[in-house]
């Protein structure tokens, strides 16, 4: 018996394809299974289309793009292409966003992590916005990265290795107290 799973619009992750230069096939496959709304740049959106992968929204003020037919195309205006792409997303009620990137900057997106869910893939990495109080269960050894520097912070479960840097103690839940607003963290994809 099979199952059916009908999937609306904005239920799964819009998908924001900043780079793919340091993503995995497999990954990127993965992403893809639950036909998100995917976003790109004219870079990536070749990349994409090479593959044969459908994009629904370009990043681009050139009106004068012919990659796919059906590509809408979102205007970057004076914003970088991310904050472009996530400005339309919060606008338009996404809950959550993936971000494929090969370079993180993460100013462009603090303003957005209390607007929308946002992940960001990177590398072999995923990152991601927590607020003070956060826990997860992971399994001992796994390695996690504060991005952010807060001025005050407690852990549990967690054992500082220098730089930021952090290795679960033992299978379980870590926690993390902070001072900030938010807190970006890495984990190892």
């Amino acid at each position: 018996m099979s199952s059916h799973h009908v999937v609306r619009e904005k239920q799964e992750p819009a998908l924001l394809v900043l780079g793919l230069n340091t993503f995995s096939d497999e990954l990127l496959g993965q992403l893809l299974e639950w036909s998100p709304t995917v976003i790109a740049t004219p870079e990536t959106a070749e990349q994409l289309h090479a593959f044969g992968i459908k994009i629904d929204w370009l990043i681009t003020d050139n009106a004068d793009v012919d990659l796919q037919s059906d590509v809408e195309l979102m205007p970057a205006g004076a914003d970088d292409m991310a904050v472009a792409a996530l400005k339309f997303l919060v606008m338009h009620g996404y809950p959550a966003v993936n971000i494929i990137t090969d370079e993180v900057q993460l100013k462009d997106f603090m303003f957005f992590a209390d607007k929308i869910n946002l992940v960001i893939l990177h590398d072999k990495e995923r990152i991601y916005a927590v607020q003070s109080g956060f826990s997860k269960w992971k399994p001992a050894g796994q390695l996690i990265r504060l991005l952010s520097h807060p001025g005050e912070l407690h852990t549990s479960g967690l054992e500082a290795i220098g730089g930021g840097s952090f290795k679960t103690i033992h299978d379980g839940f870590i926690s993390l107290q902070f001072d900030l607003p938010q807190l970006f963290i890495a984990e190892e994809l």
